[in-house]
């Protein structure tokens, strides 16, 4: 595409990156679906919606100060599918900065009124939120370019994410949600992954530690092979294991078989992965982060079916 064909509006969404935020909306959804269908409790529909306009924000936010660092850093000199607004020319490092910090302070009065109508605990989650968001590639901690990248993604847009939407809804903690939204979570550090594993060459250039660079390529492989398959594993135990076992956490529901239909969709990932080095198509392994948000937002959408459809049964006539 030429560059007088870029309207301004796309040059925003490849700012954003709206094809990353299901990473964050999903655990949001799931959580939410979780407090009506198990916590029994009726949804608040407002602050659902608060809740999804926070996250988005904030990811948002978080999604272009990385933006900002990664380029400052010498990290980012090329554009990828669906990203790069900075080395595209599209925006300078300042607008793009002051976008981010304006998204952040969105993002985190949403949630300063979410704490308002449902306690503390919720404080407690958005803060600790919010901290991996600003120094997921700021200051010195950096946790990207530490190889914590993976942890980072797994507790802000896995655990936090449902838990957080849990008690937005119910006003209590419970690890229910922390322990259902694992497998949910994985996919988001695949996501991470497959990003960072098509960018470890540049990364080791410029002294960035992953997982990535520490596991190698073969490594690599295995490492994001096991991220997209075990949460059908994980779901099947979590089904199983506590209906034989006696266990203080409750089952899954059986309507989680519902989630297999996404193990084609998985599939499809595993082979791209495997063809690194000879693609069908040329794109195939460079999105791969992009094409692995897409079955996460599939796989979410399936986890929170389930919960409907559970729901449906157990309080229909």
């Amino acid at each position: 595409m030429q560059e007088e064909e870029v309207t301004v509006l796309n040059k925003w969404l490849v700012a954003i990156r709206p094809f990353a935020l299901p990473a964050s909306t999903m655990p949001v959804l799931f959580g939410t679906a979780m407090a009506v269908a198990i916590g029994g409790l009726p949804l608040n529909v407002w602050l659902f919606l608060a809740a999804i306009l926070a996250i988005v924000s904030l990811h948002s936010g978080a999604n272009m100060l990385n933006d900002v660092n990664d380029y400052r850093k010498g990290l980012d000199t090329d554009p990828t599918p669906g990203s790069g607004a900075i080395v595209r020319g599209y925006f300078s490092d300042q607008t793009i900065l002051r976008a981010s910090i304006v998204l952040l302070c969105i993002g985190s009065l949403l949630g300063l009124f979410l704490v308002w109508k449902t306690g503390m605990v919720l404080l407690v989650i958005g803060a600790i939120g919010v901290f991996i968001g600003v120094f997921y590639t700021a200051g010195p901690l950096a946790l990207k370019y530490h190889a914590l990248g993976d942890v980072a993604v797994f507790l802000n847009f896995g655990i936090l994410g449902a838990l957080g939407a849990w008690v937005v809804q119910t006003k209590s903690f419970s690890w229910l949600p922390v322990i259902w939204a694992v497998p949910m979570a994985l996919l988001v550090i695949a996501i991470l992954h497959a990003n960072n594993w098509r960018d470890t060459e540049g990364d080791m250039k410029s002294g960035i530690i992953t997982v990535a660079s520490l596991l190698g390529d073969r490594g690599s492989l295995l490492y994001y092979g096991f991220l997209v398959f075990s949460p059908f594993v994980i779901i099947c135990a979590l089904m199983a294991v506590p209906r034989i076992v006696p266990l203080s956490t409750a089952p899954m529901p059986l309507t989680f078989f519902l989630t297999g239909l996404a193990f084609p969709s998985a599939h499809k990932l595993w082979c791209k992965a495997r063809a690194k080095e000879a693609p069908r198509q040329p794109l195939d392994f460079v999105a791969l982060d992009g094409a692995t948000a897409q079955h996460n937002m599939l796989f979410g959408l399936l986890c929170t079916a389930a919960l409907v459809v559970h729901y449906l049964i157990v309080a229909g006539p």
